[in-house]
C-alpha cells in the first residue's frame, strides 16, 4: 500500500477570483523504491487549523485579540488550536512526487474567529496545521485497481505570512471591510440613515461614533 507524505512549500493569492482565495502549493510524494507503482490519483481532503500558541504577539496585537482570547494573562489556557476550514483537491497521476494546488477560499466576515484573528495581527506569520485524509487509488501487483485511505496521522505545518493575507484583502476590498448585522439592527440603522438624509453608510456610522480624539474615553 502506498505511503504518502505531504509538505506545503509556499502560498500565493489568486488575483482574479470570485472570492478572495489563497492557493497553497502542496508537495505529495512517496518513498522512492525500485518496485514503486505509479499512483493513478488521490482524492485528498484537508482540515486546516490555526495554531495561535505557536507565535508571539506584540502589545498592540494582544489588545486587538482580547475579544478572541481574553486578557493576555489567561492566554496559557485560551490560546487553543482552532479550525479554519476544510478543503479538498484531486492529485493527478504521479510516481515519485507531484506538486498540486490546495485552494483555500477566504472571507472578510468579522463574525468568524479566523477573520478576527488574521485582522488582529500586524506582521509575522500565521502558524497553520494541515491534517490530511482521503482516498488513494493505486495498482496492485496483478494490475487491479486498489483503494486505500490516507492515514489520519498524515499532517504538515506551514507559516502563512500575515502580509500575504493583508495584501489579498486590500486587493479585493480596497480601504473597506465587511460587517454583518442582525436584520433588526440593520433596519434601525437604515431608518436612522434615511431620516437624517445621510448619503452613505460611513456617514451614518460616523455620526454615531465619538470624535477621533474622544474614542476610548468614558
Amino acid at each position: 500500500m502506498p505511503d504518502l507524505n505531504f509538505q506545503v512549500e509556499k502560498v500565493e493569492s489568486v488575483p482574479h477570483a470570485a472570492v478572495p482565495q489563497l492557493v497553497f502549493k502542496l508537495r505529495v510524494s512517496q518513498p522512492l523504491a525500485p518496485d514503486m507503482p505509479a499512483i493513478p490519483a488521490v482524492a485528498l481532503r484537508c482540515q486546516v487549523r490555526i495554531e495561535p500558541a505557536q507565535r508571539s504577539y506584540r502589545p498592540e496585537e494582544q489588545e486587538r485579540l482580547l475579544e478572541l482570547f481574553g486578557e493576555p494573562a489567561r492566554w496559557g489556557q485560551t490560546l487553543r488550536s482552532m479550525l479554519w476550514l476544510h478543503t479538498q483537491a484531486m492529485v493527478p497521476p504521479f510516481r515519485e512526487t507531484r506538486l498540486v494546488d490546495l485552494p483555500v477560499p477566504c472571507t472578510y466576515d468579522f463574525n468568524l474567529a479566523a477573520t478576527k484573528y488574521f485582522y488582529g495581527l500586524e506582521n509575522g506569520d500565521i502558524p497553520l496545521a494541515f491534517l490530511f485524509s482521503g482516498t488513494i487509488f493505486y495498482a496492485a501487483e496483478d494490475g487491479a485497481l486498489q483503494v486505500a485511505q490516507v492515514p489520519w496521522e498524515k499532517e504538515a505545518v506551514f507559516r502563512l505570512p500575515v502580509k500575504v493575507w493583508q495584501e489579498m484583502m486590500d486587493h479585493y476590498y480596497p480601504n473597506s471591510a465587511w460587517l454583518c448585522l442582525r436584520k433588526d439592527v440593520f433596519d434601525r440603522l437604515y431608518e436612522y440613515k434615511r431620516q437624517r438624509g445621510l448619503p452613505t453608510w460611513e456617514q451614518a456610522l460616523e455620526s454615531l461614533l465619538p470624535p477621533e480624539g474622544q474614542r476610548g474615553k468614558s
